[in-house]
């Protein structure tokens, strides 16, 4: 399975990331461990909604859709 998650900051819930991993649990570990040089300013991190894909490609297009302009508001509207 692969993973599109929102994750949303503890500390300044406005700031939201969108990512795509195969390990979700792992992934949230790297961004609260600061690993990641976007997320790493805003830690912790807890995750909002992730959709479980079992195709890697539409995955990764989803994942593409979220952070574009219609894809941002998509997110706001039903998330």
């Amino acid at each position: 399975m692969t993973y599109v998650y929102i994750s949303r900051s503890v500390c300044r819930p406005n700031e939201k990331y969108v990512g795509v991993t195969g390990n979700l649990k792992r992934r949230l570990a790297e961004h609260n461990a600061g690993k990641s040089a976007y997320t790493a300013r805003y830690k912790p991190w807890e995750v909002e909604t992730y959709i479980a894909f079992s195709d890697t490609e539409k995955a990764i297009a989803f994942e593409k859709y979220l952070k574009s302009g219609s894809g941002r508001a998509f997110c706001v509207r039903h998330f």
